[in-house]
């Protein structure tokens, strides 16, 4: 059980590491994987055979800035979810960039979360779905933020 972060290029790291602190918060390990869909996708078709032959139960989170193609390739093509969680700067990268992580076409399922903190959390509820340890630790999460209220 693990996430894999496939990310555009490396300077997506940073983004990725938050969201990757939080799933340690869920006992989730993951990995991260360097595959531009533009520049390399002869490197993107292998990434995502080898993530197809692999068996166990996981959530792949793109983290890709600009023109996003690999969220869109990456949820027509893989067997796991997909969540897109696009690394914005600021308003304008927002403004201007977003509609490639929203508007893909039919049969590409990919689930756009705006938040670090939230894609995390969304993936452990979808891997949490297969491992009770995960599931409770979700629970307690829930508990621990109704609390405070």
């Amino acid at each position: 059980m693990k996430v894999t972060f496939l990310l555009g290029s490396t300077s997506d790291q940073g983004f990725a590491d938050k969201i990757a602190d939080v799933l340690k918060e869920f006992d989730i390990p993951s990995e991260i994987v360097v595959a531009s869909a533009h520049k390399v996708p002869e490197k993107v078709v292998e990434v995502m055979d080898a993530l197809n032959a692999d068996p166990q139960p996981q959530v792949i989170i793109t983290v890709v800035g600009m023109s996003n193609g690999l969220a869109g390739v990456a949820a027509a093509s893989l067997v796991h979810p997909v969540i897109n969680c696009p690394p914005y700067d600021n308003l304008d990268e927002y403004s201007v960039d977003i509609h490639s992580n929203l508007r893909y076409p039919s049969e590409v399922p990919s689930m756009t979360v705006l938040s670090a903190k939230n894609a995390a959390i969304a993936a452990a509820k979808i891997l949490g779905e297969a491992d009770e340890g995960i599931k409770q630790k979700v629970r307690d999460r829930i508990e621990n933020v109704k609390s405070k209220y």
